[in-house]
Order: C-alpha cells, then structure tokens, then sequence
C-alpha cells in the first residue's frame, strides 16, 4: 500500500484496514510457532503498511497537511 494510496481512504476504511493488518500479523507469528513461513519478507510489509495507516490517523487527527 502506497501512502497516496492510504490518504485517497476514508477515515472508517483507515481504521478497518488497522484491524485487518494487526489480526494479520498476529497470524503470522501463530504461524511462525505452528509451522514454517516460507516467506519472512511478509511480517516486514505488514508492519510497514501497519505503520502508513496509523501515521496518516494520526495526521488527521492532529490536522497537519500534507
């Protein structure tokens, strides 16, 4: 997810996709426990687009522009 992407969304579709990517994330490490990931590169996406999210909220929040 780009960060143009991640400003074009409503601020309800901001927090619903928050919610995807932590239930995700906690997947991946209940994974990690129970069996190989083939693909480590994942939690480092998630998190990065976890991060986007959460810092473009807080801009709205504080109403800073862009």
């Amino acid at each position: 997810m780009t960060p143009k992407e991640v400003r074009k969304l409503e601020n309800e579709e901001i927090d619903i996709e928050v919610k995807r990517l932590r239930s995700r994330l906690f997947e991946l490490r209940t994974q990690e426990v129970t069996e190989k990931i083939h693909d480590t590169s994942q939690y480092g996406k998630v998190r990065r687009d976890l991060a986007r999210l959460l810092t473009e909220r807080t801009r709205r929040e504080k109403k800073i522009p862009v």
